[in-house]
């Protein structure tokens, strides 16, 4: 069963541009589990735009599922971070300060030390690793001498070139990765701007993925449909595969 974690940055983004805490994360968190995601992921950044690191501490004590942390390690106070809370999976993302959302995978060739070294802090800590990657299969055989566990393919270009006539062309680069995933042993998770309408053929085409993490369209879509009917519909996107 392909695992659905539900990105709640959002739903942060919205109690802080009033102040105070409505909406409750911690109550949206455990709401979204109840309706049947498999796990919870947040993304703090540096200027605490939305995620707070109060947060994900204040998280780690009610989630029940499965919690991921992304981020980008070369914040050390991310590192501390994840390490004190110890999550099920922490993926690692390239941003830039100040990034208004990720928009590419990690170069896993020029920074195949630093990867090597960081991941080893977090497995070491037994925390499992993904990291965020593009569907390029030299990054993804380089990919795996870094130690990573998962690897979590970046699907902007697949959701922006996706519709009915020209879906095969879009995910053809997908499949390609994903069976070199396979072949030397990555988990692959992955995430970006999948909604409603690309999601059911991603995962009905990609060999062994493992997971999907899923927030802005989800939230989105919770506006209009109502967050648990949101979070079953795309549930039921994974399993009426």
């Amino acid at each position: 069963m392909i695992k659905l974690s539900v990105n709640i940055n959002k739903i942060a983004t919205l109690r802080n541009a009033r102040g105070g805490n409505n909406p409750d994360v911690l109550q949206a968190a455990r709401d979204i589990e109840n309706f049947g995601a498999d796990g919870i992921t947040v993304h703090p950044r540096p200027d605490e735009r939305h995620i707070r690191y109060e947060d994900v501490f204040a998280l780690k004590k009610i989630i029940t599922t499965e919690f991921n942390i992304e981020g980008n390690p070369t914040e050390e106070k991310f590192v501390q971070l994840v390490l004190a809370n110890k999550p099920t999976q922490v993926t690692l993302v390239p941003d830039a300060q100040g990034q208004l959302t990720s928009n590419h995978g990690w170069d896993t060739i020029t920074h195949q030390q630093y990867l090597q070294d960081t991941i080893a802090v977090f497995k070491n800590a037994g925390i499992r690793v993904s990291i965020f990657v593009d569907a390029d299969v030299k990054m993804i055989e380089a990919a795996k001498t870094t130690g990573t566990d998962r690897i979590e393919l970046y699907t902007e270009s697949y959701a922006t070139a996706y519709n009915p006539d020209q879906k095969a062309l879009a995910i053809l680069p997908y499949i390609t990765a994903a069976k070199k995933a396979n072949e030397l042993g990555l988990g692959i998770n992955a995430g970006h701007d999948l909604d409603l309408q690309n999601l059911h053929y991603f995962a009905q085409n990609i060999p062994g993925l493992l997971e999907v993490s899923i927030g802005h369209a989800l939230i989105c879509d919770a506006l209009y449909l109502g967050l648990e009917n949101a979070v079953q519909l795309y549930k039921r996107k994974l399993t009426s595969l």
